[in-house]
């Protein structure tokens, strides 16, 4: 049978990667193992260049890649990073041998696609701000623990108070820690405007059971909660520095844009603005519902500056999978329901979660419609592809472009409304009066 498939990639190999080795091919029997140490990778390395080899495909194999990744991609070696499920083997034919065969095959032929990887410097901010990401969580955890023991002992502070984190609430959980069981004096240490509104209810949630077991937990989620933020703001440190090494060669970018605040979480970086205003040459997204400049920097960490890796915004929002996907064969079609979410596609989905919620975005709206009709898990995935779209015209097309598609759409909605509105009283024999 004659193989009508041509050669893309003529010098191109595969490598296996595993925790302790990496089986790499750069012909049909040239196998070579090499042990997953910093010198080995190096030698493997200089095996490729010995061996003129051009273009690499490797599977995402944990984070056993991302060493061997930065290698060859500072030698100068185009590297496919590609899906695992991407490249699956026949059953009954796997081994490391074969697997890395099968990925130099498959990547001769021009058969793989390439994961996006954003810039090394954009993945040091990546890095940052996920082990931010890990530290909040971690002190999330600790504020329930701290619940669990004020409630273990009846003190009822986190019903009354709605953060018991906040000036107020750390105030009397210190003052707990440190001693003090008079309810009055823990009263005191309120703001005054808590204590107006508040007052004897949160006298009543002071009086509580002391035992030595749950205050000994609660003083331990307490100085827990303390050291988390404190490496949180740590990593703030270096993102700042991070973003100014990136940005130290680039003029300001004055904007007229007024900043969000930004509600949780927050990031110790002063201007934070200005140098992502840097990194995007001016490209601003802060008019999209919910985007911030935290939520900017987390999505720039995750997609970086350059779009040109998605040629259109169907490409993108289908990368983020966000995107409606269905599966038809014959006559069947169904809709597909991803249950794994990449990092980026989760940023636009935690933004979209916000939204659904307001009263005074047309986004909103449109969410509840969908969420009335199909639930409240596709409606925050339509809002996050709205969402993921309006930013890819921004970084693409510009800030005046999506402001005018937004308005455009806002009037839409307003167009339907009123034509329900009307639809309803003339069904109801009213009239409607414009005021």
């Amino acid at each position: 049978m004659k193989n009508d498939l041509a050669i893309v990639h003529p010098h191109a190999a595969g490598i296996d990667i595993g925790s302790r080795s990496f089986y790499v091919a750069t012909g049909e029997e040239n196998i070579k193992v090499f042990p997953t140490f910093t010198e080995d990778c190096n030698a493997l390395r200089d095996y490729l260049v010995s061996q003129k080899i051009t273009t690499v495909a490797m599977e995402s194999t944990g984070v056993y890649w991302v060493v061997l990744y930065s290698v060859l991609e500072e030698a100068g070696i185009e590297v496919y990073l590609v899906n695992g499920r991407d490249v699956k083997n026949l059953p009954g034919r796997k081994s490391d041998v074969k697997d890395c065969q099968w990925l130099r095959q498959l990547h001769s032929y021009g058969l793989l696609r390439k994961s996006f990887i954003p810039g090394s410097d954009i993945r040091i901010v990546r890095s940052y701000l996920r082990l931010r990401q890990d530290h909040i969580r971690a002190a999330a955890t600790q504020v329930h623990l701290m619940q669990k023991a004020l409630t273990q002992m009846n003190l009822r502070l986190a019903e009354v108070i709605s953060d018991i984190t906040g000036t107020s609430g750390l105030r009397i959980i210190e003052a707990i820690v440190s001693g003090e069981r008079r309810p009055e004096i823990l009263l005191q240490l309120c703001v005054s405007q808590l204590k107006e509104k508040k007052g004897e209810q949160i006298l009543k949630s002071l009086h509580g059971h002391y035992r030595n077991e749950h205050l000994f937990a609660l003083r331990q989620a307490l100085y827990t909660w303390h050291y988390y933020n404190k490496l949180i703001g740590e990593c703030d440190k270096e993102i700042e520095q991070q973003l100014l090494t990136m940005t130290r060669d680039k003029d300001d970018i004055d904007t007229s844009n007024a900043r969000k605040p930004i509600r949780y979480n927050k990031p110790t970086i002063s201007n934070l603005h200005q140098p992502l205003l840097k990194l995007s040459e001016g490209k601003d997204p802060i008019n999209i519902a919910g985007i911030t400049d935290y939520s900017f920097l987390q999505i720039m960490s995750e997609v970086g500056t350059d779009m040109s890796p998605w040629p259109s915004e169907k490409h993108f929002t289908s990368w983020l999978k966000v995107a409606p996907m269905r599966a038809s064969s014959g006559k069947t079609s169904k809709r597909i329901t991803m249950k794994r979410h990449n990092n980026a596609g989760q940023l636009f989905r935690n933004v979209a979660q916000g939204i659904l919620t307001s009263k005074h975005l047309a986004l909103g709206s449109f969410g509840r419609r969908i969420r009335a009709r199909k639930g409240s898990g596709v409606a925050i995935k339509a809002i996050a592809r709205k969402i993921a779209t309006y930013y890819y015209r921004v970084m693409t097309k510009g800030t005046a472009f999506v402001e005018k598609g937004i308005e455009q759409y806002e009037k839409q909605i307003k167009e339907v409304q009123l034509k329900q509105l009307n639809k309803m009283a003339i069904k109801h024999n009213l009239q409607l009066v414009q005021i």
